[in-house]
């Protein structure tokens, strides 16, 4: 009698590890995120189906002729003739705009990048008490919209060009918006790579230095290399921003041969409005907009990347 008696009692005693399955702990749940995100998914997913739709439709267009898209916006084209390409490219000049818009987009966004990357590591490695006003500057300088300042720097250039006429003999409008483009897109370039460097460890430069490095093998072989997901981030978004302007291009660039895309573009515009060659227009706009959408597919990971790994630091 006294063994039943003790036996529960042990048995009470010993560590109970195994549970039936209705009494274990409750699962974590993957959570909701409320009624905004359940309607937030689809109205994205559709605004992502619509425009891609869209594209599809304009590439499909860019194949006919104006008439028939007209008539049957929706009919597939009968055959993929670049009949519209080529007059995009003759008749809207694209394709000399299409080099000036490379060079002119392209060699700016390189200038700003080889300013804003040293800059932007001045000053976040800065102890001195101007470094954070100077920073307040750049990000004050991005609130500050262009067409508030088109006319100051218009006479600015005007001034230069001037200048250079009159003591040099020649002047380029495209070095005018090139330097316009260098300077409207500082602010962006080194505000987002400060914030970039300051979230790298500063314990490597520390090693570099007592390894005999100097400040600026520091700056060139270590942190530079450690910020390369930052600077290709800062990099894709000055070539799209530089690539897609139009205003500023319209007011410096005045001689057709030296036209970007976007004026080219509305040049090609007047054209087949007059001509209902609607077919060769989409075929520009097919012209102008897919390099970017290249830039998006290839590289907008790098994007996300950048931006991720300079916040989670």
């Amino acid at each position: 009698m006294a063994e039943t008696l003790a036996e529960p009692a042990v048995r009470s005693s010993a560590p109970n590890t195994a549970r039936p399955p209705d009494q274990r702990g409750p699962r974590r749940t993957r959570r909701s995120g409320g009624p905004f995100r359940l309607l937030g998914r689809p109205v994205v997913w559709f605004w992502a189906a619509f425009n891609v739709a869209l594209l599809v439709w304009i590439i499909l267009q860019s194949f006919r002729n104006g008439g028939d898209i007209f008539t049957k916006p929706f009919q597939l084209p009968k055959s993929l003739s670049v009949d519209n390409y080529r007059t995009a490219l003759g008749v809207g000049q694209l394709g000399s705009s299409f080099l000036n818009t490379v060079v002119v987009a392209g060699s700016a966004t390189v200038a700003v990048i080889g300013l804003a990357a040293p800059a932007a590591y001045a000053l976040s490695r800065s102890k001195s008490r101007s470094a954070s006003p100077l920073t307040t500057m750049f990000a004050v300088g991005m609130g500050i919209p262009v067409q508030a300042v088109v006319v100051p720097i218009f006479v600015l250039m005007q001034s230069i060009s001037s200048y250079m006429y009159d003591h040099v003999g020649w002047w380029d409008d495209r070095l005018s918006l090139f330097i316009i483009y260098v300077a409207s897109s500082l602010p962006l370039a080194v505000f987002l790579l400060t914030a970039f460097f300051r979230s790298l460890p500063s314990e490597l430069e520390e090693a570099a230095e007592l390894d005999g490095c100097s400040p600026f093998r520091v700056f060139w072989q270590v942190m530079l290399p450690l910020a390369k997901p930052g600077i290709v981030t800062a990099f894709i978004l000055t070539l799209i921003g530089l690539w897609n302007e139009t205003l500023l291009a319209l007011v410096f660039i005045t001689d057709s041969t030296q036209y970007t895309l976007p004026q080219a573009l509305l040049g090609l515009y007047g054209t087949m409005q007059y001509t209902s060659n609607w077919g060769g227009l989409f075929a520009g706009v097919v012209i102008v907009v897919t390099p970017i959408l290249l830039v998006y597919v290839f590289l907008g990971g790098r994007i996300v990347e950048g931006m991720t790994l300079g916040a989670g630091k």
